[in-house]
């Protein structure tokens, strides 16, 4: 196969080494027995993932990550699931650009997303940073949910939902036994993506830190303005093993298969 396309075997192996090579580099790093950010390591210890695990910041920060991309992406699901059904088998007047409007988060910058929730939120209603972070990410995750639950759901055929109800069914008995199954990949898909997204944002995190509260990557922002250890790299090991676990976990308990429609 590799020599009846030898072009098409180079590209895909230009792309694996574009793709998993800067991680390769950040594992070795990560795991460097050095003092400097370097690779090829100088030998291996787990030195700087104890020292990540001994730094304050980063374990507070990691802790505020968590529980805000955990309560963002339920609220972002809590708004998104009832906007979905709304625009999707409701008849709701001009939902071309209702649609569109739900999008705008992902297509204004974050910056001047951050700014404006920044100037509205906690110059105006004096909002903690914790509750204006968790805003802002339930803004920014909002477009995903509605995207991805939307694409699942216009997959599903409307009749099914006609059938249980000329059955008999009410509308409750009607979404939770026919509505819900056909937009659980949907949701499961959504949720993934909200979460990651949250977990590893910078932008408009950063413009909606307070004192005392920062996510961990604007955290680990911070630190490398001022050090060059390999600690931030170390962290950065553990982010990906979260959002790597996170797919891992889902593959567990619903399978790629279910959660994509396949």
């Amino acid at each position: 196969m590799i020599l009846k396309r030898p072009l098409l075997s180079l590209l895909c192996a230009i792309a694996f080494v574009i793709m998993l090579g800067p991680v390769v580099i950040l594992l070795g790093v990560a795991f460097t027995a050095g003092s400097t950010l370097t690779f090829p390591p100088e030998g291996l210890s787990l030195r700087w993932f104890a020292a990540a695990a001994a730094y304050r910041p980063f374990t507070d920060a990691l802790v505020t990550s968590l529980v805000i991309g955990a309560v963002a992406t339920l609220a972002a699901l809590a708004l998104g699931v009832p906007a979905t059904l709304a625009l999707q088998r409701g008849s709701v007047p001009g939902r071309a650009l209702v649609e569109n409007l739900f999008m705008t988060p992902i297509i204004v910058p974050e910056l001047v997303l951050g700014l404006a929730l920044f100037q509205q939120l906690m110059v105006g209603l004096h909002i903690t940073a914790l509750g204006t972070l968790i805003i802002g990410h339930t803004v920014l995750l909002l477009p995903y949910t509605v995207r991805v639950v939307g694409a699942s759901l216009a997959l599903a055929d409307p009749k099914l939902e006609e059938a249980a109800r000329g059955l008999g069914a009410g509308p409750v008995r009607t979404f939770f036994t026919v509505t819900l199954p056909v937009m659980r990949p949907g949701i499961v898909s959504a949720t993934i993506l909200a979460f990651i997204t949250s977990l590893n944002n910078v932008p408009l995190s950063l413009l909606l830190t307070g004192p005392g509260v920062a996510t961990l990557p604007v955290e680990m922002l911070n630190y490398v303005q001022s050090s060059f250890d390999p600690v931030v790299a170390a962290v950065s090991v553990v982010l990906l093993a979260l959002s790597v676990g996170v797919a891992l976990l889902t593959e567990r308990l619903v399978g790629f298969n279910k959660v994509f429609g396949r």
